[in-house]
């Protein structure tokens, strides 16, 4: 799922060079190389939008089956062509497929995980060993869509570089390509195996099948008779009910503010998915060889084997966050990550500025120190806040169109940059500095922070909270579930809205 996000970003970079891919697309010029390598957002951003059409009807698990065969198709056509119009349109579809996936499976996981392990679940993406169970079967299927977003590029990277061995050959390029297809046969496989999104059940009048799932989700010999799993089922059977009173949420009411702050959800669920963009993560991701071959005069060879060295650290860094995210929370991880993203752009730009032979390789430090980082904040974040903050009964579009945005961004970054690499040169890192500096201040004074909090504690924050300055600034108080499967909270940890006069309604103990 999101692994082939993470492969594609690299994949392209590291083929696009080869002679044998030149040859074979006519030499592509700058304008081209935009259009080939940015074509593919496009498809995700249509993808994005098609699926909220199937997500209700097809289920979570059903929605991203279809993605991911989807996905298959746009791979082999990918494979065969042999003219830019055929690599284009075949990147469309495969786009499809990955921008249906990369809504779903927030939604999935968001309606899945328990408030106290949910983010712990999502940078599971990024770093977890395998669990007991369907939790752990869960986990390790987030693990596997996620965590490739690090390692695709690495991989991408030394796949470019191993089949330079079979240059002239077309070979060379249309195995990096193919081998995509590896984790799409990985997906297939262990999708049978995972539980559906409890909450969707219910939601479909599968109340019966749901229980079985909060039990299997709650650990390894949890039965659907424990207490912790009925509160759970029968708090998310309430929430359901409440949204079936008012009816199904039309595109009109998501863009209409009323007292479930609808528009704001949807605006700031956006936000991080265009942090993650216009950071310029993309603008180096997509093309780092060529980065390095034509910012600072690298070889080839030496610019794939830098970039897949920094791929490497980049995914192993990527899991540091599974220590932390849940005790920190999601505001201090974005302001800060946002921050360090800015001052390495400012030095990558200084240094490309002096041009010097020891400034060159400074440069190619602080691009390994920007994606340690990213990686650190804004990756995690951004693939989780939207699902985190959205009501179940506007969930789906609402989530939808918060990916959409990330994909639209995505594609103006990514066609952008061959042309703002010759053309702009190191003023194109000072726009990303700039623009990362921004980051700070926006989610000081607007994000709330969902770590530690239930869907339905966001529900109320959001109800007594007017569209401005959150006070909502540190995590929550749910912490895990005892012996006897309650949920605790501390007494000192009550949130106050200041403008309100009023404290979010907490009890000592709640069951979820």
């Amino acid at each position: 799922m999101l692994q082939l996000f993470g492969y594609d970003q690299g994949v392209l970079g590291a083929v696009i060079g080869l002679d044998s891919f030149r040859r074979e697309f006519k030499d592509p010029n700058r304008n081209q190389e935009g259009i080939i390598a940015s074509i593919y957002d496009i498809g995700c951003f249509v993808g994005a939008i098609l699926a909220f059409m199937t997500a209700d009807r097809l289920g979570r698990k059903g929605s991203i089956c279809v993605g991911s065969w989807i996905m298959v198709v746009g791979t082999i056509l990918q494979t065969a062509a042999t003219e830019q119009i055929q690599l284009i349109v075949s990147r469309v579809v495969t786009g499809i497929g990955n921008g249906m996936n990369t809504v779903n499976v927030p939604i999935w996981q968001a309606e899945s995980f328990k408030s106290h392990n949910r983010g712990v679940s999502h940078v599971l993406t990024d770093s977890s060993t395998w669990g007991h169970g369907a939790n752990g079967l869960t986990q390790a299927m987030l693990i596997i869509q996620s965590a490739l977003i690090a390692f695709g590029h690495p991989l991408s990277t030394f796949m470019g570089l191993a089949s330079r061995q079979a240059e002239p050959s077309s070979f060379g390029w249309r195995w990096p390509i193919a081998f995509q297809g590896v984790f799409l046969v990985m997906i297939l496989a262990f999708l049978p195996f995972l539980p559906e999104s409890p909450r969707w059940l219910v939601q479909h009048g599968r109340v019966e099948e749901a229980t079985d799932v909060f039990a299997r989700l709650s650990s390894k010999d949890a039965v659907i008779t424990d207490p912790a799993v009925l509160a759970e089922r029968d708090d998310v059977v309430a929430s359901v009910e409440e949204e079936k009173r008012l009816g199904s949420a039309s595109w009109g009411e998501v863009f209409t503010e009323g007292p479930n702050r609808n528009i704001s959800r949807v605006l700031l669920g956006a936000g991080p998915y265009m942090f993650n963009q216009w950071s310029g993560i993309n603008s180096l991701a997509y093309f780092l060889p060529i980065t390095f071959e034509r910012n600072i005069g690298l070889s080839t060879q030496l610019s794939l084997i830098i970039a897949g060295i920094l791929g490497i650290q980049y995914f192993f860094v990527s899991w540091l966050p599974y220590f932390f995210i849940e005790k920190v929370g999601r505001r201090k991880m974005l302001i800060w990550s946002s921050a360090a993203c800015s001052f390495c752009m400012v030095m990558i730009a200084i240094m490309l500025r002096i041009g010097s032979i020891p400034c060159q390789w400074v440069f190619v430090a602080f691009c390994f120190l920007f994606f340690d980082v990213f990686s650190l904040g804004i990756l995690p974040v951004s693939w989780m806040y939207a699902s985190e903050i959205m009501p179940l009964r506007t969930r789906n579009k609402g989530v939808a169109l918060g990916v959409s945005s990330h994909w639209l961004s995505n594609f103006v970054v990514v066609y952008v940059t061959p042309m703002a690499i010759d053309n702009l040169q190191y003023k194109l890192y000072i726009i990303w500095a700039v623009l990362n500096a921004s980051f700070v201040p926006i989610t000081w004074l607007w994000y709330p922070e969902t770590a530690r909090r239930s869907l339905e504690d966001m529900d109320e924050i959001f109800r007594h909270e007017r569209f401005g300055l959150t006070k909502t600034r540190s995590p929550g108080t749910r912490t895990k579930e005892g012996g006897d499967g309650v949920i605790r909270r501390r007494d000192a940890d009550v949130e106050v809205f200041a403008d309100e006069g009023k404290d979010l309604p907490t009890l000592d103990t709640v069951r979820r």
